[in-house]
This record gives C-alpha cells, sequence and structure tokens, in this order.
C-alpha cells in the first residue's frame, strides 16, 4: 500500500512537479486532511535522488502554500464559525475530543499554538479554522503562522533531501520529531506560564 502511494506520488511529481508540494500544503493547512507533511518530505528526497525538483524552490514555495492555506482556514473559520466546524469534523470524520483539546490550547496557549502545530498533524490541519472560529487576532495570527510555516516547512524539506535513501528510517524519525516538538511546545508554555505568576506575584 505505501509503496503504491509513493509510486503514486512520483507520477504526481514528474507531471505536476511543484505544483504537487503547492495544492496538497495548501489543502492541509486550510483544514483538509491530506498528507501533506509526507509530500514533503517525499519532495525533498525526489531533489537529492532523481534532481527533478530543486531544495530551495520546494521549500519557497511550500512557505507560500501552507502561509496561504492556513489563512484560508482562518478565513473560513472567521466567517462559518462553530456552526461550520460541527460540519467540517462530520465531514471529515474529525474526532468530537480532537477538537475539543484543540480549542482548549488556543485558549490557554494562543499564538504559541499556531508556531508548534505545524509540526503535529492533527493540530496543524484544524489550526487555521480553530483560530478563526474562535477570533484570535488577525495580525497576530499571520505572524506566528508564517514562523511556523517558514520552520515547518524548511526542516520537513531539508530533512527529506538530508537523508536521500533512507527514506523508511526518516519516517519512523519523524514521528520521533513530532513527539519532541509536542514536549518543547508544553515546555515553553510552562515556563512562559511560571514567569507570568511570578511577575504577577512581585506585583501584589
Amino acid at each position: 500500500m505505501a509503496s503504491h502511494f509513493f509510486e503514486l506520488l512520483r507520477v504526481y511529481f514528474r507531471e505536476y512537479g511543484y505544483w504537487t508540494v503547492a495544492i496538497v500544503l495548501l489543502l492541509e493547512n486550510a483544514g483538509i486532511p491530506v498528507p501533506g507533511e509526507t509530500v514533503l518530505l517525499f519532495a525533498g528526497f525526489l531533489a537529492f535522488s532523481e534532481h527533478q525538483l530543486q531544495l530551495r524552490y520546494i521549500i519557497l514555495l511550500g512557505i507560500v502554500a501552507a502561509t496561504l492555506g492556513d489563512n484560508l482556514g482562518y478565513y473560513l473559520g472567521l466567517r462559518g464559525g462553530r456552526p461550520l466546524l460541527m460540519r467540517y469534523r462530520r465531514i471529515f470524520r474529525i474526532r468530537q475530543s480532537t477538537l475539543e483539546k484543540g480549542e482548549e490550547i488556543f485558549r490557554k496557549h494562543g499564538a504559541l499554538t499556531i508556531f508548534f502545530a505545524r509540526f503535529i498533524f492533527g493540530l496543524r490541519i484544524i489550526a487555521g479554522p480553530l483560530a478563526g472560529t474562535l477570533r484570535m487576532p488577525w495580525k497576530t495570527f499571520v505572524l506566528f503562522n508564517f514562523l511556523g510555516a517558514a520552520l515547518w516547512v524548511t526542516v520537513i524539506a531539508s530533512a527529506g533531501f538530508a537523508f536521500g535513501t533512507q527514506w523508511v528510517r526518516l519516517l519512523l524519525i519523524l514521528d520521533r520529531i513530532n513527539v519532541i516538538a509536542l514536549v518543547v511546545a508544553a515546555l515553553l508554555v510552562l515556563f512562559f506560564w511560571i514567569r507570568y505568576r511570578t511577575r504577577k506575584a512581585g506585583r501584589n
């Protein structure tokens, strides 16, 4: 099954080149559950192994597509609100608990969620629509959305390029990276919360 998927991807890259990366990342970051991370990794892999693509263009186009996709998701969430989010959940069979956890994380940690959401598959898909639904200030969203997109696309595409033929090993390592990113995000949030509480106690 996996080998068939990658062969199909190879055909798409051969036929449509960089558009494959752009369209998939745009859709994933707009809220449609497609395998954007895997496609980005494979694009980096092909840039190394078959020289069909160039890494710098993959990164540039990937950042633009991911940023635009999240902004589209934000707009849809802003306009459609919670009713649209519920229809979206049913259509794509997203568990209610996933949305609830996402909402809780957004309310507690705000902009940091947008930045680190890129590295967590489930959260990456719903980040834009959730931010719009919860009325996160657009300027804040745009900044952290772009910074997260730049880091995520660069890391993932470069990893696909750097590991070359060690494709299976890379996928295993990536799973660990996602867990590490979640832990780092939690530690950063804890750090800022402790600093906030300390300053507040100092004022009293």
